[in-house]
């Protein structure tokens, strides 16, 4: 599980980037926001296999900040293991967005993660405006209004579902491990779920991963996702080599809109 715990949370959160391409990408652009606010906040549980393995939990701080003289939603994601598998293999990962608040882009990026003694120390600093990123003093060139890992989650949230068709598939650009990242995704069905916070109607989202190194196939991976505005992720399930991981929401507040299903 080295490296993988919170690395498979945001990989999750991801999977709704693929609409990015859509927009404009002309400079000072301004996206439509219905979907989240300052103050929300998201917590999940981890299982691996039956044993509950980790939590974690994203927040939107409570009021909006200022980088590089631009207003900014502050987005701070944690993940802990936690039970047995805290015992054995400690993890204590810490990801951080600061996130435009008018193009929804990143603008700086922390990510501390420490996983079982393994560790990553990242910076990262996004000029929109020259489409470069700079990782702990590498400058690396991007496509406009790229994403980071936690950044695309909250992005991709603001996009309307509506007229979704099943075996429909799209594709994006993030920036990950300081490399431009192709993720591909098909909308497979609706879905209604029960969760800790109740019945949820969901969207049902598979990725196309890449088979042989985590995952058995190609589509081993599924993510609900809550079919009103807020675009919550509510489940995603793997079935990867050594077993299969689970995350369900057990908590959430601070909600911009009333949730779908929910009673």
């Amino acid at each position: 599980m080295k490296n993988k715990f919170f690395n498979f949370v945001i990989i999750c959160f991801s999977l709704l980037t693929f609409r990015a391409d859509i927009i404009a990408q002309e400079k000072g652009r301004h996206i439509k926001n219905e979907a989240f606010t300052c103050g929300e906040q998201l917590t999940y549980r981890i299982h691996y296999g039956i044993i509950d393995a980790g939590q974690v939990t994203i927040k939107i701080q409570d009021s909006i900040t200022t980088v590089v003289g631009k207003k900014a939603y502050h987005i701070v994601g944690t993940g802990v293991s936690t039970g047995v598998v805290g015992a054995v293999f400690k993890v204590d990962d810490r990801y951080e967005t600061y996130m435009d608040a008018q193009a929804l882009c990143p603008l700086m990026f922390i990510r501390r993660v420490n996983e079982g003694g393994f560790k990553i120390n990242q910076d990262q600093l996004y000029d929109q405006d020259y489409h470069v990123v700079n990782c702990n003093g590498k400058k690396y060139k991007v496509p406009a209004y790229v994403q980071d890992m936690l950044s695309s989650f909250y992005y991709a949230r603001t996009f309307d579902y509506t007229n979704e068709k099943p075996g429909k598939i799209d594709s994006v650009m993030t920036f990950v491990d300081n490399e431009v990242w192709t993720l591909r995704i098909k909308f497979i069905r609706r879905d209604t779920i029960n969760s800790d916070v109740g019945k949820i109607c969901c969207m049902v989202f598979e990725p196309i991963v890449q088979k042989g190194r985590i995952f058995k196939h190609n589509d081993d991976l599924q993510v609900w996702i809550s079919d009103d505005k807020n675009h919550i992720p509510i489940r995603a399930q793997a079935n990867i080599l050594v077993g299969s991981i689970k995350l369900d929401i057990v908590f959430w507040s601070g909600l911009l809109n009333m949730p779908a299903g929910a009673k």
